[in-house]
């Protein structure tokens, strides 16, 4: 099975990579191999490549940046699936986000509720998904992060070995998703020729608040960290951002692991794991 990554270099493609199966041939590329604003450019590679699977791991993140840059958010994020999908006329598997979402539901999100991004990330994720083709997956996830990445864990890790105290927001809940177990997810669901809609993040709830303060109380017992420093909650408005984020995006993941069969795995599990880790790479 001949399978093309993009967004080889970031946490999820790093972890697709790690945990592909035997008999996956993967062919991997990053923005400087192929560049995802430029239709043709996409094209011309899925010709060349001739992948009977396309993995969409590459995205636009950066939040807050995306509201004043939308038109590069959009092209990287809705335009390079739109060229996927018309390039690529076997499986394809697109990775979304909780923040298509509104964050007002009062119960988990299932894949078929209605979207109502607050944002212009949210709003270019969904416009990404909306390019989802009979047979293709769509797999929506929230707060990714691995060891060695760029994300909230690592970022918090600095943070508390240089500040003497910490603000953390504490009124907005989802769930934390291990890029390796997202990975071996994805493999999953092609493993079983699935199409459709799914759900995948850590099990459990959290707030930014409760999943720093996990990650101080590990760190601590690992060694990451040499004391520990207060953390406060506090209220979204407390910390304003360019871009609005939904209060609530925990993700519904039950059909996904029903199908699977693989169990749940709560995020605080995860998460030790991911700081073993980083333990390990010093």
């Amino acid at each position: 099975m001949k399978v093309l990554v993009t967004g080889a270099k970031g946490q999820l493609g790093r972890a697709l990579q790690a945990c592909s199966p035997v008999e996956a041939k993967i062919h991997a590329i990053d923005i400087d191999e192929c560049d995802l604003t430029d239709a043709a450019a996409i094209k011309e590679l899925v010709a060349e490549v001739t992948p009977e699977v396309v993995i969409n791991a590459a995205a636009y993140t950066a939040v807050d940046n995306a509201e004043k840059d939308e038109a590069k958010a959009y092209a990287i994020n809705a335009g390079a699936v739109a060229a996927l999908a018309e390039a690529h006329a076997g499986k394809l598997v697109h990775v979304s986000t909780d923040f298509v979402f509104d964050g007002t539901s009062s119960r988990a999100y299932r894949p078929g509720d209605e979207r109502n991004p607050l944002s212009a990330y949210g709003r270019t994720k969904a416009a990404g998904e909306d390019y989802q083709r009979e047979g293709d997956i769509l797999v929506r996830t929230s707060w990714v992060y691995t060891a060695g990445g760029a994300n909230f864990v690592r970022t918090m890790l600095r943070l508390m070995a240089e500040k003497p105290a910490l603000n953390v927001v504490a009124d907005q809940i989802g769930a934390p998703t291990w890029a390796p177990r997202l990975a071996a997810t994805i493999w999953g669901l092609i493993g079983k020729d699935a199409s459709g809609t799914f759900h995948h993040s850590d099990a459990g709830v959290a707030s930014w608040y409760d999943f720093a303060v996990a990650i101080q109380e590990e760190a601590l017992e690992l060694g990451l960290l040499n004391a520990a420093i207060p953390i406060t909650p506090i209220p979204t408005s407390a910390y304003p951002t360019p871009a609005r984020r939904p209060a609530f995006s925990l993700l519904d993941c039950s059909a996904t692991r029903e199908l699977l069969d693989d169990g749940y795995t709560h995020w605080r599990t995860n998460l030790r794991l991911m700081l073993e880790e980083e333990a390990r790479l010093g």
